[in-house]
Order: C-alpha cells, then structure tokens, then sequence
C-alpha cells in the first residue's frame, strides 16, 4: 500500500468553518466543531452533517443526533450550528463529495490480467483482477478498472475514470476523463440494422462506427450504448445516466442531460442540452428533442420536440394538455351515465312527438 492510500484511508475531518468557506456559507454556531460525514436527520450519527429543506421535516430535529446542519436563510433561526446557504441540497451534495471515496482497489495491475499489445497505461492506473484490455488501447493516468471489466482494442479511456466490475467497453470506443460506468453496463455493442432481402430474409448491416462518451458522464448499471452504424454514438458532457437505460445506435444526447432508469431511444435521434427523460421514457428514432425539453415518465415520443417544452402522455403531448385529457378521461364514467341520460330522454320526446 501506497503513502498515498495511507492518507486515504484515514478518515476525514473538517471544521464547520473550512466546510463553509467550501460553500460559500454562513456559520451559526461554534465554527470549530468537527465534521466526519454526512447523513439523514433520522440517521446521522454524531460527528456528522445533515440538512433541513423544509419547515415540515422541523418535528425531526429533536430527535437527531447530527453535530450540526445545513439550512436555507427561512431556517437560520433554528437553535442549532448551522451552515446557512442559499441551496441546501446542492451544498449537501458538494459536501459528500469530500468524504467519498471509490471502492478500494489495489495499486498496479494484478497479476490476472490480460493485458494486448502495445497498450497506454498512464500514472496511478489501477487494474483489478481478471480484467481484459485489447491491443492499442490507452487508459489515462489515475483510472481504476474494476474486477472482471473487459476493454477491446484501440480503446481510448481517460483520466480518472472509475470503471466497475463486469463493465463491457468493445473495441474503438473512445471515453474522456472523469468518467463514472457502473456494473454490467456494455459500451459499443452492435447498432440494431438490418435489410430485408427478396425472400424475407434479415441481412445485418455491418455497425462500424463507435461510441464516445464524453468527460464527466456518469453511467449507471445495466446500460447498453450501441455503437453507430457508421460514425458515433455519442454522449456529450456532464450527462448523467440512471441503470437500464438503452442508447440505439447514432443517438447523440447533449450536454448535462438527465436520462432516468429504463428510457429507451431509438436510432439516429439527437438529444439537445439540459434535456430531462424521466423513467420508462420511449423516443421514436430520426427526431430532435430541442434543448431544455423535460418529459414525463413513460412518455411515448413519436415526434419532434421544440426547446424548452414540458410534455407527458402517450403519444407525448404538451404537459398542460396532458392534465387536461387525463382529467377527461378520469371523467368518462360520469360523461358514460350523462350520455346514456341524455339518449333516453331524446327516445322519449321522439316518442312523445310521433304520438301527437
């Protein structure tokens, strides 16, 4: 073990002043207490710190054991060391992110390895066990490959990427720095293409392009990106992708996207910037979804969205006409008796007119 992995594994200790000026906070209260970690009202232990988002969770905070909390300026009042900001989540956020490290992994690579021909290893690169990497391939300095992993030929793999056991990243596929892919995912499996021949018959369409994933995505578990056809799947930077999601082959989402668990999209469909798919989305394939468009969960996109649009449904419509067909159709056993009332009363004044 390294000098380094000693420092590591020491465990980390702030004051509540050095965690504020991280922040950009306010202190209330002794700025020298110590901070060892972060945890939920009910769970925090002490040593650690929470947060309070809302007047309602208040009837927590006699019960807690947290060493001290973080508030929006409506909460500085309370009687307790604070750190006061403006977005108390997004501080809690940032705060976890000094405590946290990834899963140990041993310096060097271990002695299982499969390594190909004239292959990169920058500085610091971790390989655990039974992991195979492809001639060619490059893996940036400070990058930590997980047990099990498989990386194929002429592989570019960044700086300071954590790659978990049992991930797939196939051959040419280019990933930047930063870069987080959890466990059972597969990057650049073939694009699903196929030609029909005179008598029926599938003929596959060679996928030749590839995959490239940009610095900062983060990539959940059990996520397929299929490579292009010809030229790239591509996943621009900052994105974050949740488990079980399926990228087809020439899709291109934009930067800081969202894209929640078990969203499927279709082939050459391009995401732009800041754009949110909730769960269970399905897109259509060769549409454009415009910038800052969010969708609704289980959403069926069959077309094209312009910036900046809120739609739900299936098929996907503008989400305040959404609300207002839902409304309706939870209504249709009333509209049901209505018309069946309305129809009776008709018959009846037919009737009447035909006797007279």
């Amino acid at each position: 073990m390294t000098e380094s992995d000693n420092r590591n594994n020491k465990k980390k200790s702030f004051s509540l002043g050095e965690l504020a000026g991280h922040l950009r906070a306010a202190v209330k209260g002794n700025p020298e207490i110590r901070i060892e970690g972060v945890g939920s009202l009910e769970d925090a232990c002490p040593g650690q710190l929470s947060f309070i988002s809302d007047k309602k969770y208040l009837s927590l905070l006699s019960q807690t054991k947290a060493s001290a909390l973080i508030v929006s300026p409506a909460l500085q009042d309370i009687d307790f060391p604070l750190l006061v900001c403006k977005q108390p989540y997004l501080a809690l956020a940032r705060v976890g992110q000094l405590f946290v490290e990834p899963p140990f992994l041993p310096p060097g690579i271990h002695d299982s390895v499969c390594l190909g021909e004239n292959i990169q290893l920058g500085e610091d690169v971790r390989v655990g066990p039974l992991v195979q990497i492809g001639n060619h391939s490059e893996i940036g300095r400070g990058t930590r490959i997980y047990g099990g992993a498989y990386i194929g030929a002429g592989v570019s793999l960044g700086q300071d990427c954590l790659i978990y056991p049992g991930v797939t990243i196939l051959d040419g596929c280019r990933i930047g720095n930063r870069v987080t892919i959890h466990s059972g995912t597969v990057i650049g499996a073939d694009g699903f293409g196929f030609a029909q021949d005179e008598e029926g018959h599938h003929v596959k369409i060679p996928q030749v392009g590839i995959v490239q994933i940009d610095d900062d995505v983060e990539i959940g578990a059990n996520c397929t990106i299929d490579r292009a056809t010809f030229g790239r799947t591509w996943v621009q930077r900052g994105t974050k992708i949740d488990n079980l999601v399926m990228l087809a082959h020439n899709v291109v989402v934009g930067e800081h996207s969202i894209i929640v668990s078990q969203v499927g999209i279709s082939g050459s469909t391009r995401l732009g910037k800041h754009v949110i798919l909730a769960g269970q989305v399905g897109v259509v394939g060769h549409i454009e979804i415009g910038d800052g468009v969010r969708i609704g969960a289980k959403a069926g996109v069959s077309r094209s969205i312009k910036a900046g649009q809120d739609v739900a449904g299936i098929p996907a419509l503008p989400h305040r006409e959404w609300l207002r067909v839902m409304g309706n159709l939870r209504r249709l056993p009333q509209y049901k008796d209505e018309l069946m009332d309305l129809k009776k009363k008709i018959a009846e004044l037919e009737a009447s007119l035909h006797r007279e």
